[in-house]
């Protein structure tokens, strides 16, 4: 599989660098034409194709997380551009990309519905030469005509700890161990397609066994332990697995893949022109170990926007910046402090090729909600795949940190040297809210604040998991990620961009040993361009954004599905959210930080059920 921008008629698929993070990362699986393959660990990844992304920031946060050992971030491989139709099956300067084997490898005969495994040679590899994305494997079944194709079989077994194997056929039809040679079958009874009408059959010992006999609760007993196997890494994981049941999940399922992500802005730390260089180009100067070698680095050109400055002003700064004088005193996990610091004092940020601010005055019928407006006309993104986890999604947490790293699967065998991350440029609004008002308004709703920790408790109780310490964000929390949600779903609307696009990053700490913070960021970030259109960042002057606000909160105020949405009670159990649905609240997951969890309407506006919890009168 290739990584590359355009597919060539040779390569057996192509993905985006973005995607390669958030899609189709290491240990997920991915549908091919004919099979599935899954993406394997970085053990397999060619780490000389790919390009290196400077984010000092990032990576001390990751190395916090991973390790010391993590040196590098850097792009997924991927071959170079060619024009025209040129095979790369011969050339294996072109043969570059993103490693994946097949798997599952326990596959079925579309025709006479033979189940067996690749390894039982009852199925032929057909590849072809020049055309490796028609690669497929077949069953001399039908003496009469062509042989017809095998696809994967539809169900496997996984556990919170990351593991993945192949579904227990065999055991499973004949209720253990056996010593029976027979083939399976596997038949469909009903148009559904679910595992309630799927029957494995055994032609050998006539043994039979329906899969509905796995499903729900009393489905566990039925299912062996988890076997610890890691595909992605081709091997089982040395530390073993104390899950007594693997859980059956269909191939294709939602919950088999989450991206374990951290993201980071590239905003500036220094307050002068030559230190916003010395950032921007640190992937390349952290290398210069004495004056001589970055004299060296000038006479070969990478240090071309260094140009103005000599040799040794910037070798003092890089000195400077070594023994942590223009360090920030927050700790590595700490990645939004330095932003909110930036945002909030626009007028000092240094502008540069991924940075540029303008303030703006808040519009004045909202100016007692909002100290700023900040424009954001530049933006850089930059994220870094540390793990993945399958069946709990990592947005449960308000950090990556914070997720246990039993069920945080590991990206290679050994600790990672370096990590796949991808750079996004584009722009955004940020809005600061007045700290008065929010602390106010805070004071006010203790019974709301109490009725939202409730459901918080309940929420992880559901989930069998111990939250991690102080892990209730607040009703803080919940303002600011109501308001980014109907101010997302409202943009979308005239930005240009589809509310997928556009994504959040809520800046909120409550008071007390730290600065409080209260701002949301609204920003989008195009993938490998140089920018976006300006769409967005237009929306944020005071006369637009006034009735952009204005008619975000009177949708809000009205759902579609009320009054079920405006009485939906908190603590539910199995939802950490109150009056908010898909119809008025929810964003796609790539929008949201937190999977779509801490939202009420109430907290806005008055609904239907409750008028006395909203911020804005």
């Amino acid at each position: 599989m290739s990584s590359a921008h355009q597919m060539q008629r040779s390569q057996v698929g192509d993905v985006r660098p973005s995607q390669a993070l958030t899609t189709f990362g290491i240990g997920s699986l991915v549908d091919l034409p004919n099979f599935t393959v899954a993406v394997m660990g970085l053990d397999d990844w060619q780490v000389d194709r790919a390009d290196e992304v400077s984010e000092e920031r990032l990576l001390q946060s990751a190395q916090s997380i991973l390790g010391g050992q993590v040196t590098r971030l850097m792009t997924p491989p991927r071959s170079p551009e060619v024009v025209g139709k040129q095979n790369n099956w011969f050339d294996p300067a072109l043969q570059i990309g993103i490693p994946v084997a097949p798997f599952p490898r326990w596959m079925v005969c579309t025709s006479c519905r033979l189940l067996a495994p690749l390894s039982s040679g009852l199925f032929e590899a057909k590849v072809f030469p020049y055309r490796p994305d028609k690669a497929s494997y077949l069953h001399d079944c039908n003496t009469k005509g062509k042989p017809p194709l095998v696809i994967p079989a539809r169900f496997l077994v996984t556990c919170e700890r990351g593991h993945l194997d192949d579904f227990p056929w065999f055991e499973f039809t004949h209720r253990g161990k056996s010593d029976c040679k027979g083939s399976l079958y596997l038949r469909e009874f009903g148009p559904s397609g679910e595992m309630a009408d799927v029957t494995v059959i055994c032609k050998g010992c006539d043994a039979k066994r329906r899969l509905v006999e796995v499903i729900g609760p009393q489905g566990a007993k039925n299912m062996p332990p988890c076997t610890a196997r890691r595909p992605h890494l081709r091997d089982h994981d040395p530390a073993g697995c104390d899950c007594t049941a693997a859980s059956p999940i269909a191939l294709g399922a939602s919950n088999l893949w989450f991206p374990v992500l951290i993201s980071a802005l590239s905003v500036p730390q220094a307050g002068d022109e030559l230190g916003r260089l010395v950032e921007e180009n640190w992937g390349v100067l952290e290398k210069a170990t004495s004056l001589e070698v970055l004299e060296s680095f000038r006479a070969i050109g990478v240090l071309k926007d260094l140009s103005a400055y000599k040799s040794d002003e910037i070798w003092r700064r890089l000195e400077e910046k070594r023994a942590g004088k223009d360090n920030e005193e927050e700790g590595p996990e700490d990645l939004k402090r330095p932003e909110w610091r930036v945002f909030t004092n626009p007028d000092a940020a240094v502008s540069g090729r991924n940075f540029k601010l303008r303030s703006v005055d808040p519009p004045a019928e909202f100016a007692r909600y909002f100290t700023r407006v900040v424009l954001v006309e530049k933006l850089r993104e930059v994220r870094a795949l540390i793990g993945f986890s399958r069946l709990n999604s990592p947005r449960d947490f308000d950090n990556p940190a914070d997720m246990p790293g039993d069920r945080r699967a590991p990206l290679s065998r050994r600790p990672p040297t370096w990590l796949p991350a991808s750079e996004t440029r584009g722009e955004g609004v940020f809005l600061q809210f007045r700290e008065e008002a929010v602390q106010q308004w805070v004071t006010r709703n203790r019974g709301f604040d109490r009725d939202f920790k409730r459901c918080h408790d309940q929420w992880w109780a559901s989930k069998n998991m111990t939250p991690p310490a102080d892990s209730y964000p607040g009703i803080r929390f919940v303002l600011l990620h109501s308001f980014a949600h109907a101010l997302i779903r409202q943009l979308s609307v005239e930005c240009g961009y589809t509310s997928a696009s556009v994504a959040e990053r809520i800046y909120s700490k409550n008071p007390g040993d730290e600065e409080p913070m209260a701002g949301v960021l609204i920003y989008t970030a195009a993938s490998d361009s140089e920018g976006t259109l300006g769409g967005l960042c237009s929306l944020g002057e005071p006369e637009k954004l006034g009735r952009h606000l204005t008619r975000a909160l009177e949708k809000v105020r009205l759902c579609s599905s009320d009054p079920l949405c405006s009485e939906h009670e908190r603590g539910g159990g199995d939802t950490l959210h109150g009056a908010a649905c898909h119809a008025c609240s929810f964003l796609p997951e790539t929008s949201c930080e937190r999977g779509n969890k801490y939202l009420d309407r109430a907290a806005l506006v008055a609904t239907l059920e409750r008028s006395d919890t909203a911020f804005f009168s």
